[in-house]
This record gives structure tokens, C-alpha cells and sequence, in this order.
């Protein structure tokens, strides 16, 4: 029997047979959640058919596949998603709707998949969304986390994390393969020797092997028939490899590899697992590409001209000596040889600038953990020192030695090991070239290039927001669905004072929804017809929410010190997750807290200032509350941020943007014009100068601006908490740290900048006409746009041609 089903009628008859089945009684007796896991599976079922065909059509063409490894892959929820792709979205909902159910309710009940912390794992879900979208054939390769990063909570004003069981009902979009697990090694001996030939030979003796079993899910293009494979390691005991006596301890080590995402590496352990859990998915994901392609070629010289892989940042930069071991040791090639086909195929994207966030590794470490690997990555290090010296850079080395000091510099491996290195905005690269890796930029000038990240517009306006989708399909037609340059055609109608008037209406609707959430989750009243101005992203001291909250706090303290001074009334939306040992962060977060406590309990101001921290945030809410927002805080200190993903979804649905000349914030004002953004603050080279003349003293501004430090007096003095000493690790760090992300110094700029906003706000046919050229401009960050320009400029991939 077929798993489609082309009418409402066949749904519905389908549907109740298959949950009268699954469950052994009559429809109308089961649960909701039942419905939901059986309406899941049908789903997945539906779309067999095009994954088959495009695996089939992939190996019947020969098409060249991309691999994206990546750490993380923040897929949020995948229900309307995929319905919608299928194009039977509405058929579905219909059919519920016949059978008295809500598809609504059926949303809710899926978690958001626990696999990454922020940007970077969902960049590699839209990502993944655009590949099949335009037909190329591009997988991703991950873990499977049993608990995700951590369910964040806030108890007595601080964040407590809580474990992320979002596998508690199962995934009903995976499919498990346990016949395509392969064995994982780790620790023990190598026995190195040469061969009566000459060539190099080892015996390794594990101590420590892990099963590594795939589960895959389907991505799914929109309206088409490519169906892509996210495919998801977990790992599993290997029953021959348990000493004697140690079962328990090697179960631990085990279920440890795939509990968490990012565990806390401020302990050896910690390190130690962290590099266990890069290996994992690497080894295990290299392993499956070798495999694909070997039952599909004869050897693995052409591996450069089939497969792509990509590396999302410096996790999974050990694809490089895993794949030259493979290659030498499996499968008896030469080095040179070996080494030309790892450089043809790997790529690496940098998402960092700054030196703590680019991962090295103790040499010992690496030694000990992956004795091999290590091996192979000195004979990495030896030769291209031997290339440096060869090219008259002798006198770069130390900047550009893989090892050095003790540590694996794992960019640096990154960089040698792949033909392509790419930012992620202009700003970012530029500084790539000419500052951070300026010495590998002189060794390789034809690796490096930019490509500006981008967003799935279809999960961030098409599927988020359909208010604001149909208002643009009633003034533009609907080809931007496919086309989102085509949002462009918006600019023809931005002086419209009709659809002026709709936009700010479909903006109050969003915002009436956010409204609800929040009174619903949190309990909290919110005026709809203030200011929404949110700032939702991983909570980092460069990111500086720390900037945001000192600037409601400047207002209160105003309004308190002033009663003639009142402002716009405006709601500050703050939601973050700090890393469970980044006291500072979670320092920043009790103080939003206690600030949001105080203010919206203050029956004096709370009419004019509303402060909601949302916990937990995620894709899920993400989708609620940057479609919402009329002001979108971007206000890294210039030159921190490498591109930033938040800044177009709020720009996509109309939001100003508030921010700094850092990351795509500056790809995002050469479009729409200063005059529709609120830029403020020191530029990268205003930083580079003041930190070339070491000139910065943040006690002096303290000493000599009076609303700095009454804010920051405000730390001590009793106005927030009644513990002098409870935001010590703030005051530290900005006054005897000296402020090391300029928040004070950009401290009177971005005051004055949020009053610019406040009066651009009340200025309603201005400010719509602001918001809409946003949403007109926004069409050039969509992914689609970046996965082209990877495609064609580094991966050398096509559409897949599916037979007619």
C-alpha cells in the first residue's frame, strides 16, 4: 500500500487505521500523545518515497554530495516544517479538523531537539533546510544528544539548568540503523613499524572502544522531491570490549559521550570528554562517507570530486588527520597522494575572532585519547613547517605552527588540512585576513573568501509569521516563497500609508501573541502598544546584554531622581543561556532578573518599563518572539560578532535594527541605509587605536560621567539587592578588569541611540516605512543565497537531475 495519500478522505481513513492499530483500540480511545507519535510516523513514511528517489537519482547520476560536520544542528520543531515543504499542510490540518483535533495542539507536543546551544547550530539547520530546497544533495553529520545543552530555569533570580529530556516520547523523525554502527577507538598502545617495504605500519591496541549507531532523519526540500539525511551518532556499548570488572565504569564512559552538548570543560575531565565526543562523530561519520562511496566507485582516488565536506567551525577539524589515517593506514596510500585528496575535500568555516574560542588541545591530551591521530598531526605539523620554510616564511612559524606551546592549535590544523577557509560576513573576513590569520592569509591568498550567513526565510517569515506572509503575498505575489530576492519588489510599495497601516497591524497581532505567551508562561502584563525590544541570544560578555539591562537601569534610576523625566513606555525582552560554569554570565543574568523584579513591581514606573527575561530559550521560542519585536539589539563590541543569525530573522519581520558596526550589521545598513537602522558605539579600527595606544581607563569614565557611575554604584548601594557583594564579578570585571568589551565606553552612545529610537517610534508612518524597507532588503540574507555561493564557489555541487 502506498504511504501517500492525495485527498483529506484517505487521510482521515489512513490516519484513524493507523492509530487504531498501532494502539490496539478503537481511534476515538487514544491519547493525544499517541495520535501525535502515529501522525509523526506517517509523515516520515509520506516522505520515503522522495528519499529514495534521492538516494537513488544521487547514485544513478553520480552527483557530487556535500557533508556538513557540525557539533550542533538546532533544528527546532520539524512538524509544520515538513508538513508545509510536503505541500499537504493544509490537508492535514483539514483533516484533523474532521476529526474534532487541532494541529495546533499536535505542534505542541513535539520538543525542540536538544542538538546545540545557538548560532551555529541553527545556521547548520537553515543550512540544511536550503540544500534540499535547491535540489543539492548535502547531509549533515552530528551527535545524538540524550539531553541537549540543558533546560535552563530561573529560581530565586538565577539560572538553574535543568537536564533537556526532549527524547522522553522518542523522535518520530528518526530512523534507526544499527546495521551501519561501527566501532569507535580510544586511549591504549600503537606498535609503530616499517614494512620489509619501507613503508609505515602500526598495530593499535585500544583500551577504550565505543559503538557509534546512526539515526537518521529526513530533510526536506520545499516542494520538491530531494530529501536529504541528517544523520545523528549515538553511542552504544561494544560487549568485547569491557574489562574485567569494569563494567560499570565503561558504561558511564559510554552514555557519557552523547549526554551532553558542550560538558563543561573547566576540569581535565571535562576537556578529556569534550575531545571524546569530537572524535566520536568524526571518526564514525568519516567511516560512513567511505563506505557510501566505495559502493558506488572503485577506489577512493575520485573522493575529492564526489564528496564535499565542510567543517562548521573547529569541532570537528579531527576529519582531517581521521581521514589521512584512513587513507594510509586502511587503504595503503601514500602520503602525498593521501594528502591531496584531504585538501580537495575538506573546507573549513570560521565563526571566531577571538583567540580564547578557538579550540587547542593539551598535546598530551590528544597524545594519550588518539594516539594515531597524533601521529599523524605531527607529521602535519613537520611537513608544513618544511612548506613555511621552503616559501622564505621561516620567520612566520610561530604564529602558524599547528603545534606549539604544549597545544593542538586546531584552527591552525583547520586552515593546512582544506583548500577553502571562509568567513561569515564581510566585516569578519576582513579581519580573518589582514589581522587574526593574516600570516596563513600571505601562505594560501587563494583559500580564503567570505560568505555571508543567511537564515531559512521559509521557517522565519513563511512558517513563524503567516500574518506577515500573506500581507506580502497580497502586495507582491508570492514568488518570493521560492525567490526571496524578490522580497525586493516591497521597495515599490513602502510609501503605501494602506499597507503602512496593515504592516503595523499585522506588527500588533504578532506582538498581541508574544503578549499572551508571556502572561501565559510567566505571568507578567505586557502593553502591546510599547516598545518590544528584545535581545535573545547566548549570553556572552562581548555579546553585552550587560550594555542593555545598564541602560534600563540608567532609565529607572532617571525616572526615579527626575519625576519630570518619563520615556515612551517600552518592554525589554531579554532571553539567554549561560554556560553552566560562566559565572560572569550567569552574574549578568540574576542582575536582568533582580532589575525585571524591582521595575515591574515598582507601581511608579512599571507603566513605562516592563523587563521580562524568558527562560529557556530555544528555537520554539524564538519563533514567537523575534516576529514581534520593533527593536532588534545587536550591540556586540565591533569586531567580536562574526556575523550574527538574529539580526536578519528580526530584520526579515520588520524590526530596526539597535547595534554596532559588527558582524552582518554592517552588510545589513549598506542595504537598508543608515537612516533605517540605529547604529552607535566604536568602530573596529576606533578599538584597534585606543587598545594600540593602551588609552582605555575605565575608571576614569567612572570618575568623570555621572550617570555611569550612579548605574554602577547602583551595583552596591542597595537598589537591587540588599548584598553589596552580589554583583561583585560585574563590578570586577569592568572596573579592575578594565572593561574588556568597551561596555562603559559606548555607554552614553547607546543612550542616546535608544532615544533616537524612542522618537523614530513615534513617528508611525515613518517608522512603518522603516520596517518595511527592512523586510524589502532582507530577501539577499536568505540561506538560499549562501548555500548557492558555497555551492558554486567551494563545493562544486549541482542541482541533483531527477529523471522526469
Amino acid at each position: 500500500m502506498s504511504n501517500r495519500f492525495d485527498s483529506k478522505e484517505v487521510f482521515i481513513e489512513r490516519y484513524k487505521q493507523e492509530v487504531s492499530e498501532t494502539y490496539g483500540r478503537d481511534f476515538e480511545e487514544t491519547f493525544p500523545a499517541e495520535r501525535y507519535q502515529v501522525l509523526g510516523k506517517m509523515i516520515r513514511d509520506y516522505v520515503g518515497i522522495n528519499w529514495k528517489e534521492t538516494k537513488n537519482a544521487i547514485r544513478k547520476s553520480q552527483s557530487k554530495q556535500l557533508y556538513y560536520f557540525s557539533m550542533e544542528f538546532l533544528m527546532g520543531r520539524l512538524l509544520t516544517s515538513n508538513l508545509m515543504n510536503l505541500g499537504i499542510y493544509d490537508l492535514v490540518k483539514e483533516g484533523l479538523q474532521d476529526l474534532g483535533m487541532d494541529l495546533n495542539d499536535m505542534e505542541e507536543m513535539e520538543s525542540d531537539a536538544g542538538l546545540g546551544n545557538g548560532g551555529l547550530g541553527r545556521l547548520a539547520a537553515c543550512f540544511m533546510d536550503s540544500l534540499a530546497s535547491l535540489d543539492l544533495a548535502g547531509h549533515g553529520n552530528c551527535i545524538r544528544y540524550r539531553y541537549g545543552l540543558f533546560k535552563q530555569k530561573i529560581v530565586n533570580n538565577e539560572q538553574v539548568e535543568l537536564p533537556d529530556c526532549w527524547l522522553k516520547n522518542g523522535n518520530v523523525w528518526e530512523v534507526w540503523k544499527p546495521h551501519h554502527a561501527m566501532q569507535v577507538p580510544f586511549g591504549g598502545q600503537l606498535d609503530a613499524y616499517m614494512d620489509q617495504n619501507g613503508k609505515f605500519r602500526s598495530n593499535y591496541h585500544p583500551e577504550f572502544v565505543v559503538r557509534a549507531v546512526p539515526y537518521d532523519e529526513p530533510i526536506i526540500g520545499y516542494h520538491t522531491t530531494t530529501t536529504n539525511t541528517l544523520r545523528l551518532w549515538d553511542a552504544e556499548v561494544d560487549e568485547d570490549f569491557v574489562q574485567a570488572g569494569q563494567l560499570n565504569k565503561y558504561l558511564n564512559d559510554v552514555m557519557a559521550i552523547t549526554a551532553n552538548v558542550y560538558p563543561d570543560d573547566s576540569t581535565e575531565e571535562g576537556k578529556l570528554l569534550r575531545l571524546k565526543q569530537e572524535y566520536f562523530f568524526v571518526c564514525a561519520g568519516i567511516d560512513q562517507i567511505i563506505r557510501s562511496h566505495l559502493r558506488a566507485y572503485p577506489s577512493l582516488d575520485n573522493l575529492g570530486e564526489k564528496v564535499a565536506i565542510q567543517l562548521n567551525d573547529t569541532h570537528p577539524v579531527l576529519v582531517i588527520p581521521e581521514l589521512m589515517r584512513v587513507l594510509c593506514d586502511d587503504y595503503d596510500y601514500e602520503w602525498d597522494h593521501a594528502w591531496d585528496i584531504v585538501t580537495k575535500t575538506v573546507a573549513y568555516t570560521n565563526h571566531t575572532v577571538m583567540a580564547e574560542a578557538l579550540e587547542k588541545w593539551p598535546q598530551e591530551m590528544m597524545r594519550s585519547l588518539l594516539p594515531r591521530i597524533y601521529m599523524i598531526i605531527e607529521e602535519i605539523d613537520r611537513r608544513f613547517k618544511y612548506e613555511v620554510d621552503h616559501k622564505g616564511m621561516g620567520h612566520v612559524w610561530n604564529n602558524v605552527a599547528i603545534l606549539k606551546e604544549g597545544q593542538v592549535h586546531m584552527a591552525h590544523l583547520a586552515i593546512v588540512g582544506s583548500h577553502s577557509v571562509n568567513g561569515v560576513a564581510k566585516l569578519h573576513t576582513e579581519i580573518l585576513i589582514h589581522d587574526v590569520m593574516k600570516d596563513f592569509a600571505d601562505l594560501y591568498p587563494g583559500h580564503f573568501n567570505n560568505k555571508t550567513n543567511g537564515i531559512t526565510h521559509r521557517r522565519w517569515l513563511l512558517y513563524s509569521n503567516p500574518q506577515l506572509t500573506k500581507l506580502l503575498e497580497d502586495t507582491i505575489s508570492d514568488s518570493f516563497k521560492t525567490h526571496p530576492e524578490d522580497l525586493e519588489k516591497l521597495m515599490e510599495h513602502v510609501d503605501d500609508p494602506i499597507l503602512q497601516q496593515r504592516f503595523m497591524d499585522v506588527k500588533l497581532e504578532r506582538k498581541q501573541i508574544l503578549a499572551d505567551y508571556v502572561k501565559k508562561t510567566l505571568g507578567i502584563d505586557v502593553d502591546v502598544n510599547s516598545i518590544f525590544d528584545c535581545q535573545a541570544k547566548r549570553l556572552h560578555a562581548y555579546k553585552r546584554q550587560l550594555l542593555n539591562i545598564f541602560h534600563v537601569m540608567h532609565l529607572y534610576l532617571k525616572m526615579k531622581e527626575e519625576p519630570s523625566f518619563r520615556i515612551y513606555p517600552r518592554t525589554f525582552f531579554f532571553s539567554a543561556k549561560a554556560a553552566p560554569s560562566y559565572m560572569l554570565a550567569k552574574e549578568i543574568i540574576k542582575l536582568i532578573n533582580m532589575v525585571a523584579d524591582k521595575i515591574n513591581n515598582d507601581p511608579e514606573i512599571n507603566q513605562y518599563i516592563k523587563v521580562v527575561f524568558i527562560p529557556n530559550y530555544s528555537v520554539s521560542v524564538a519563533e514567537i518572539l523575534l516576529n514581534a519585536a520593533d527593536v532588534s539589539e545587536q550591540i556586540s563590541t565591533a569586531g567580536k560578532e562574526a556575523s550574527g543569525t538574529g539580526n536578519m530573522k528580526y530584520m526579515m519581520n520588520g524590526a530596526i535594527t539597535l547595534g554596532t558596526l559588527d558582524g552582518a550589521n554592517v552588510e545589513i545598513v549598506e542595504r537598508v541605509g543608515y537612516e533605517n537602522a540605529e547604529i552607535f558605539g566604536l568602530r573596529v579600527e576606533d578599538i584597534e587605536e585606543v587598545k594600540k595606544e593602551n588609552s582605555y581607563n575605565a575608571w576614569h569614565i567612572y570618575h568623570n560621567n555621572y550617570r555611569v557611575r550612579r548605574v554602577i554604584d547602583s551595583l552596591k548601594n542597595g537598589t537591587w539587592s540588599s548584598n553589596p557583594d552580589e554583583f561583585q564579578l560585574i563590578y570586577n570585571d569592568l572596573l579592575l578588569r578594565n572593561d574588556e568589551f568597551y561596555v562603559l565606553a559606548d555607554f552614553d552612545a547607546y543612550v542616546y541611540a535608544q532615544r533616537q529610537v524612542e522618537a523614530r517610534y513615534q513617528d508611525k508612518t515613518s517608522w512603518a516605512r522603516t520596517m518595511l524597507i527592512n523586510i524589502a532588503q532582507s530577501g539577499y540574507f536568505s540561506s538560499d543565497r549562501t548555500i548557492r555561493e558555497y555551492a558554486k564557489e567551494i563545493w562544486d555541487i549541482h542541482p541533483i537531475p531527477f529523471e522526469k
